[in-house]
């Protein structure tokens, strides 16, 4: 247990550095646009809270990054693709994780929650961002795959007549 909350720390923080290099360095250096999820964050909880204290969006998308996304590919992404589809490579499941995590950002918490257009109104920032997210869980998933740590949901029982 101890070696699996490690691994998925682990891989929660190699994704949001890989997320933040992508998004903020890497994307405007070669002439597209800059990500600003410490931006979004601090929206969010002012539409949630009515106010966003001095760090708390910082803390808000650090915490997200380092645990809540990886747990979410670690303990339901994954599992379930295993469950369902177990032949496919754990790759394209990030894939799919990560484009649902772009969603969940940018129509669920940017649109729903902070008041913002729809994807952020379909501009570059929007396509930044789809590619941040998938870095993100490839980068996760890829820590967890290379670590060894899988989830495997339960099994139904069969049960014996007899």
């Amino acid at each position: 247990m101890k070696r699996t909350v490690l691994t998925l720390l682990t891989a929660g923080a190699f994704a949001t550095i890989a997320f933040d290099t992508f998004g903020q360095a890497l994307s405007p250096l070669f002439g597209y646009a800059k990500l600003a999820p410490v931006g979004l964050a601090g929206a969010t909880l002012k539409s949630v809270f009515g106010a966003a204290p001095s760090g708390a969006a910082y803390m808000l998308h650090t915490v997200t990054g380092l645990l809540f996304y990886v747990i979410g590919y670690f303990a339901i992404a994954r599992p379930v693709q295993r469950a369902v589809l177990p032949q496919l490579h754990w790759s394209i499941t990030a894939t799919v994780y990560g484009v649902a995590l772009w969603a969940f950002a940018l129509y669920g918490m940017a649109h729903l929650v902070a008041g913002m257009k729809p994807f952020l109104g379909f501009t570059g920032i929007t396509w930044v961002a789809l590619w941040g997210h998938i870095v993100y869980a490839l980068v996760a998933a890829a820590v967890l795959e290379l670590r060894g740590e899988v989830l495997d949901l339960p099994r139904k029982r069969e049960v014996a007549i007899g």
